[in-house]
């Protein structure tokens, strides 16, 4: 299983609506994707005290050949010609948990990064849990910088800093639940 996401930082005074509408428009295309666990379709906006507009979905990828289809297909490709190329982070996922609040649909997602220190993964993401209101969690690992990441998607939590306008789900059934390592 491989996380991904990119970020794309828009101007201040950017019409956040041309993002919205996006996102209503063309979230869909990716409702049956091959090798998708999930794509999060999230979005920070200056206007809702977020300190940037962002468009910066998450994906978990339950298989490279999936992912590679969208990065080199004519979706991503279309992203590209309207905002430009963008840094693509990848991670290996390390765990992936349900949370109580699976059968709901999320709309606020949160990603927290810190450093893995020489001496390994910390205690506190060993004992990783889903709290209340937790849709799903997922912890993943970029080794070039060793920096771990928790990707958690909430039910409702107005302290995330994204909102999630649309979740494409194609393969959440078949992403492996537990600790990968």
């Amino acid at each position: 299983m491989h996380a991904m996401q990119y970020e794309i930082t828009l101007p201040a005074d950017y019409d956040m609506g041309i993002i919205r509408e996006r996102v209503a428009s063309k979230g869909a295309l990716l409702d049956g994707w091959p090798g998708l666990g999930l794509k999060a379709y999230c979005v920070r906006e200056r206007a809702e005290g977020s300190p940037v507009n962002q468009y910066s979905p998450f994906y978990l990828w339950r298989t490279v050949e999936g992912m590679n289809a969208f990065l080199w297909g004519d979706g991503f490709r279309g992203l590209c010609e309207s905002f430009g190329r963008p840094v693509v982070q990848q991670w290996t996922a390390l765990a992936f948990l349900r949370g109580p609040a699976w059968e709901g649909r999320p709309t606020r997602a949160s990603k927290v990064t810190s450093r893995i220190t020489p001496e390994g993964i910390p205690d506190a993401v060993t004992e990783l849990r889903a709290e209340d209101g937790v849709h799903s969690v997922a912890l993943a690992v970029d080794t070039r910088g060793w920096e771990l990441v928790r990707f958690t998607l909430y039910e409702d939590n107005p302290a995330a800093e994204y909102t999630v306008r649309h979740l494409s789900t194609p393969e959440l059934d078949l992403l492996p639940v537990g600790r990968h390592w």
